[in-house]
């Protein structure tokens, strides 16, 4: 099977589903015209909107299934999906959060969720419809996206995000510790609560608690994750009311990681995510008790690790994606 991944790399999945598809005997191609400081290099072309347009004769004939991400697909206004749907080959589109999350349904189970990175409400429901009378199956990575595109897709899937969790050592909290390092690294500061958590931290400071911080940005993710390193506590997002790569990067490095779980989230996931749930009420409170006990510390970074490995792990994700993929193309 020939596959080809575009247009948008959200937080390193193309490149890292790309690779993990390889030993199955499926060609994945990803192709990334959305530019950042993150710079994700590896199994990847990095190109731009105009080679992808330009790629679009070639690519229908070449490739055998789609997987679109983030709500975009090769061309403007959604112009190839007749081209590859009149060849009769198939296509999915994966679903990250922002590209479809709506205040109106967000805030019926999340006080604290913040849509203001998102598109209009009118915009997302034109989109959709528009990539619906194409596409009929979605990927999203949990049940926090799922309802949004409810009104929109015959069939949603529910994948994991991957992350290559053996091959990443892990390194646990020093239980002698008593001067921690936090590191927080916001690539949405309003989307991950960051004002809340600093005010946080400030007050605690102020209480005469002993820590230090580290805000990581505007770092490519290959020196991100070598500062993750030092951590002893990592801050993911405390609003959203799920968890995204950067708390499966700290799990896999034996980091505790602090974020807000929806509690009715909490019974989606395969088990209990072993996150250390904290809001903006609660921030505060669940930092000062981690601040305070190097033990806590590393408990919650041990789990993580044993929780990354068992569902982040590529090679228990990827599985998932060729049964979503086998599916595809069989209909």
């Amino acid at each position: 099977m020939k596959v080809m991944q575009a247009p948008i790399e959200i937080a390193g999945q193309m490149g890292i589903l790309s690779k993990g598809l390889q030993p199955h005997g499926v060609s994945s191609v990803a192709y990334n015209y959305f530019h950042t400081y993150l710079d994700y290099r590896e199994h990847r072309f990095n190109v731009d909107g105009y080679e992808l347009e330009r790629m679009l004769p070639d690519a229908v004939r070449y490739f055998d299934l789609f997987h679109f991400h983030y709500g975009y697909t090769l061309t403007p206004n959604f112009r190839d999906l007749k081209e590859i749907k009149k060849l009769g080959k198939k296509m999915l589109m994966h679903h990250w959060g922002n590209d479809v999350r709506t205040h109106a349904i967000a805030s019926l189970s999340n006080p604290y969720v913040y849509t203001g990175d998102s598109p209009s409400p009118e915009q997302i429901d034109q989109r959709l419809k528009q990539l619906t009378q194409s596409i009929d199956h979605a990927i999203v990575q949990d049940y926090e996206v799922y309802p949004y595109l409810v009104p929109y897709y015959k069939h949603i899937h529910i994948l994991p995000l991957a992350f290559p969790v053996r091959d990443t050592i892990p390194v646990y909290p020093s239980l002698g510790e008593e001067n921690p390092l936090i590191i927080h690294a916001p690539t949405q500061p309003r989307f991950k609560g960051t004002e809340y958590i600093e005010n946080a931290l400030q007050r605690l400071k102020e209480k005469g608690l002993s820590f230090r911080y580290k805000r990581i940005e505007g770092m490519s993710n290959r020196d991100a994750l070598k500062a993750y390193q030092e951590a002893d506590l990592v801050v993911d997002q405390i609003l959203c009311g799920s968890y995204g790569l950067f708390a499966v990067e700290g799990m896999s490095l034996g980091k505790p990681v602090v974020g807000y779980i929806r509690e009715d989230l909490a019974l989606t996931y395969p088990e209990m995510p072993p996150i250390v749930s904290a809001n903006p009420t609660t921030i505060a409170q669940v930092l000062e008790e981690l601040i305070k006990s190097p033990s806590l510390r590393r408990e919650a970074g041990v789990k993580g690790r044993i929780y990354a490995e068992k569902h982040h792990e590529v090679d228990r994700v990827v599985p998932r994606l060729l049964a979503i993929y086998k599916q595809v193309m069989e209909e």
